[in-house]
């Protein structure tokens, strides 16, 4: 009887809150509508628009980068109004509901530019109040399976989402353009499933918030999660976009569905990593995790850097997958530990406006790279700029060290 009583409180132990499940759906359909396009962006420019590398540094880079203040704002404001925090992630995905598909309507990609801004303006007004949310029903010692999960299910949905554009395009007779008209259904589901759920606001939220506002000065959070912030915006240079493989994969020949299916093979391994991964960094140190992950994917973006044509190309998405997959579920449920209370939101604003802010000058220099140097030294430069972000980052963890 013991050992069943045992094993009950186990699995009681291991379910997730009801909100957590309900936002890893939500990732689930919004990043559905969201790999409808994102893969077909460097296509649409290299064919349609008869733009280059450096054209792509600078949307990916401006639509991640333009909205980082709004992202420090709205993770302040998530702790200042957590009865908004609701509100604010519905308005998130709603912009990003109206500017995502009428990026199959545009006619240069300088308005690609501004539909992908607005699409991730959108994801800078959600993420830090989603998060905190996450954190706040979230018991600590389940934290790394809630934004594992979620981080899943966004790989999940780019997997079908990416077939789904694949098979448009390939049996249903319709172009670019039209996919990416699509993407708008599941992006109405999304916004419905979260107009009719509860807001999730907690008394402890409210207590919170009458005790103490959080700090918004940089010298006032703690100086760890500075140290590893500091670290991040380096390490941002290596995490070039995603997009850039399919450009590769375009130079080498390869047909538009094609490049999908590889696009969907990315993701659907990042799924599995993601997802095996999760309940593991509940178990072992998050600081120790983010290091060895950092220092592992030193050698997935030397994979891309040697691939060469399109079977090694393969080879390396794989490689790169396996390693890339369990990377922003460990870093947000670092810095959901190094957060102090009250801060949650403020933390995670610091966390995507400094990831922001890194993307224009990373995209750019990522493009200028492989415009005059070819595309392996690009990803070569990329593997460097994570080693020496790998070794920063052992060095901060040492001077910071504490009890995890």
């Amino acid at each position: 009887m013991m050992k069943v009583d045992e094993s009950s409180a186990r699995l009681v132990k291991l379910r997730l809150p009801r909100t957590a499940i309900m936002f890893a759906t939500v990732s689930l359909l919004n990043e559905i509508s969201a790999q409808m396009v994102a893969p077909l962006i460097p296509i649409l420019i290299a064919t349609v628009l008869a733009a280059g590398p450096v054209a792509l540094g600078v949307v990916e880079g401006i639509a991640d980068a333009v909205a980082a203040f709004l992202k420090l704002w709205s993770g302040r404001h998530a702790d200042l109004r957590p009865d908004k925090r609701k509100a604010m992630v519905l308005l998130g995905y709603g912009l990003a509901l109206v500017a995502r598909p009428l990026i199959g309507l545009a006619g240069h990609w300088g308005i690609v530019v501004a539909l992908r801004s607005a699409d991730r303006l959108g994801k800078g007004l959600r993420e830090a109040p989603r998060d905190a949310i996450l954190a706040d029903v979230t018991p600590a010692a389940q934290r790394g399976a809630a934004y594992g999960l979620n981080r899943g299910m966004d790989y999940a949905g780019a997997v079908l989402g990416t077939l789904i554009a694949a098979a448009a395009l390939a049996w249903w007779g319709i172009g670019i353009p039209q996919v990416i008209l699509l993407s708008a259904v599941p992006g109405v589901a999304v916004f419905v499933m979260l107009a009719l759920a509860p807001n999730p606001i907690s008394h402890r939220q409210l207590a919170i918030q009458a005790v103490a506002n959080a700090p918004l000065e940089w010298q006032r959070l703690s100086s760890s999660l500075r140290g590893f912030l500091k670290v991040l915006a380096l390490f941002c240079f290596a995490r070039a976009s995603e997009a850039f493989i399919v450009l590769r994969g375009h130079e080498l020949g390869m047909t538009t569905v094609t490049l999908l299916l590889i696009w969907a093979w990315l993701a659907a391994l990042q799924t599995l990593t993601a997802l095996i991964g999760a309940p593991l960094t509940d178990q072992i140190s998050k600081r120790q995790l983010t290091l060895l992950n950092w220092a592992s994917l030193v050698l997935g973006y030397a994979a891309l850097a040697w691939a060469s044509d399109s079977t090694s190309l393969w080879i390396a998405v794989s490689v790169y997958a396996l390693l890339s997959g369990i990377s922003e579920g460990i870093e947000r449920s670092l810095v959901s530990e190094l957060a102090g209370p009250g801060e949650k939101g403020t933390a995670f604003g610091w966390y995507y406006m400094i990831s922001g802010l890194a993307s224009i000058p990373a995209g750019i220099l990522f493009g200028v790279v492989w415009k005059t140097a070819g595309a392996a030294a690009a990803f070569g430069m990329t593997s460097l700029i994570a080693l020496l972000s790998a070794a920063w980052l052992q060095s901060v963890f040492r001077r910071t060290s504490k009890p995890t």
